[in-house]
């Protein structure tokens, strides 16, 4: 082997490992979750949330033979993050509902924004206001960078937490900044594989 030939060899190697370092490092940070939210094997807390049509909604309501998937976001109105999470929720909805999970998300916007951002993205799940942030409040996962009096006052850490069919919490997860998110595609794997 020549003298040019190791060296591309030896560059090759090094461009291989540093793709996969950043990968395992890209990997690891977008699975960090913050501990907020209900204690895991408690009993979930009830929900104070009203749907797009004004109507109370109930765990029981939501909750299907295997538990229930609720979307904790910060705005469908203002955060684009949320909007394109919301669409991605909508494109395994129905793969969850076959599992056999009702599939539900809350944030603070009121129900006019929540109703025109589903029929806008045809959703087949409900997009449910907690517009006094008692569920948010209640779940633990109020955002404390917003102060009250603050236009933002109410929005949630974005987040999943998952509940049984006997209302306990099974699986949370949340995320202190706004960009990184719940992948559903991984979360349906996960869930797909305990069935």
């Amino acid at each position: 082997m020549n003298h040019v030939t190791k060296s591309i060899c030896v560059t090759a190697v090094i461009a291989i490992l540093l793709s996969l370092t950043f990968f395992s490092i890209a990997s690891v940070a977008k699975s960090v979750s913050i501990d907020v939210g209900p204690t895991l094997g408690d009993k979930a807390p009830s929900l104070t949330v009203i749907d797009k049509n004004k109507a109370t909604v109930s765990i029981d309501d939501l909750t299907a033979e295997n538990g229930l998937i609720i979307l904790f976001f910060r705005s469908a109105d203002w955060c684009p993050f949320c909007k394109k999470h919301l669409i991605e929720l909508q494109g395994v909805a129905d793969k969850f509902k076959a599992l056999g999970y009702g599939v539900a998300a809350i944030s603070y916007d009121d129900t006019e924004v929540l109703k025109s951002f589903t029929l806008k993205h045809s959703l087949t799940y409900p997009l449910l206001s907690d517009q006094s942030a008692a569920t948010v409040k209640a779940y633990a996962v109020l955002n404390k960078d917003s102060k009250m009096g603050d236009d933002n006052y109410g929005i949630p850490y974005p987040g999943v937490v998952i509940i049984n069919p006997a209302g306990k919490v099974v699986h949370k997860y949340f995320f202190k900044g706004y960009r990184k998110r719940v992948m559903f595609v991984e979360l349906y794997e996960q869930l797909s594989a305990v069935k």
